[in-house]
């Protein structure tokens, strides 16, 4: 929005012609979004909880967890809400992944608000059903994919890299594009909502994640860049380095809120959405295995309930304490500081190695 009256400003007064830039709008956009949401966040916490709007906590859980019992939940509409204001004022609004993006984060956010609304309006504890929630995301990441699969043009935009070994390129080819990109959504939405379990934890290790994939989406949307380093070369996808700078920005405000002991919590709404996000930028710039590299958290909890589930069910014993992964820590002694701040160095180390992938090829 921004962009184009910058432009239409821009024929009359040359100093305007800085903002075609993506780099001063990520800038921009991180700062805009930091600035939502610090304005926007004490009105959001007190009036969820004036509804009383609390996050129920289970009594199996580590015990340190029945304080937070009634903190206000569905802070997660703060950022979503932060996000889409700052893409919508700083992006380039033709540009078709935008849109997708965007699209993604809210159909993803819908279905995590509904979630949310059941349990702590309702009181239904069971929110949405497992299976309408799952039918839900489905339905949507398959219309994503389909959606890029069928406005794909160049090869480059279904083709599956592995990170560091230039010349391995598997084609894809439609079909198997929109079930790589589907599994890549539904995954990365539910793995970064597993996380969610401890203050500040999903969220920290999102805004490493997506400023990193910020970088990726530089590259492949540079046609110089993309080809001295090996990369696909997406044309557009540069502009999704201001919806990841959005992201960023909002994510960091959010923590200020979110961080021990935490005043909101993110809930269903924001995490689905986050980690579907990270997912269709991931798939836009054709880096899913890097996302799972860097996402590595998201996925070892993931697993870990995977593994739990799957273990009860079939020999009737537990692998872990609790699942997932990050309870079964704090069952072990772990404090849920020493947790989070862990889990957070380990997230950095991953997001370095799936940066050194622009290079080590």
């Amino acid at each position: 929005m921004l962009l184009m009256l910058a432009k239409w400003i821009g024929h009359d007064i040359r100093l305007f012609n800085v903002f075609n830039y993506i780099t001063l709008r990520a800038v921009l956009a991180a700062l805009t979004a930091l600035l939502i949401s610090f304005i926007v966040g004490p009105w959001m916490i007190r009036k969820l909880t004036a509804l009383k709007v609390g996050q129920p906590v289970r009594d199996d859980g580590p015990q340190t967890h029945l304080v937070k019992a009634g903190t206000p939940t569905m802070g997660g509409a703060l950022i979503l809400a932060s996000i889409i204001a700052t893409t919508l004022l700083w992006a380039d609004l033709t540009n078709r992944y935008v849109w997708i993006s965007l699209a993604t984060l809210v159909g993803f956010g819908a279905i995590g608000w509904v979630d949310d609304w059941r349990k702590v309006v309702e009181k239904n504890p069971k929110g949405l059903a497992s299976r309408w929630k799952y039918f839900w995301q489905s339905l949507i990441a398959v219309a994503i994919a389909a959606w890029l699969a069928w406005s794909a043009h160049l090869p480059a935009q279904t083709e599956l890299i592995l990170p560091f070994f230039k010349h391995i390129i598997m084609p894809l080819g439609a079909l198997g594009f929109v079930v790589l990109a589907y599994f890549v959504i539904v995954g990365s939405s539910n793995a970064v909502n597993l996380t969610d379990g401890a203050d500040g934890l999903a969220i920290l290790p999102t805004v490493m994640v997506a400023g990193a994939l910020a970088i990726f989406a530089y590259v492949a949307g540079h046609a110089v860049f993309s080809k001295y380093l090996g990369l696909p070369h997406i044309p557009g996808a540069g502009e999704l380095v201001v919806f990841c700078a959005g992201m960023v920005g909002a994510g960091l405000a959010f923590l200020w809120f979110n961080a021990y002991p935490a005043e909101v919590f993110m809930g269903d709404v924001g995490a689905l959405a986050l980690g579907a996000a990270l997912g269709v930028v991931a798939v836009i710039v054709r880096q899913e295995i890097v996302l799972f590299i860097m996402g590595g958290v998201f996925v070892a909890e993931a697993i870990s309930v995977m593994v739990q589930v799957g273990s009860f069910k079939l020999r009737g014993k537990r692998v872990f304490l609790m699942a997932p992964i990050h309870h079964h820590f704090e069952k072990k002694g772990w404090k849920e500081t020493q947790v989070v701040v862990r889990f957070w160095i380990i997230s950095m180390m991953l997001v370095l190695i799936g940066l050194a992938s622009l290079k080590l090829r």
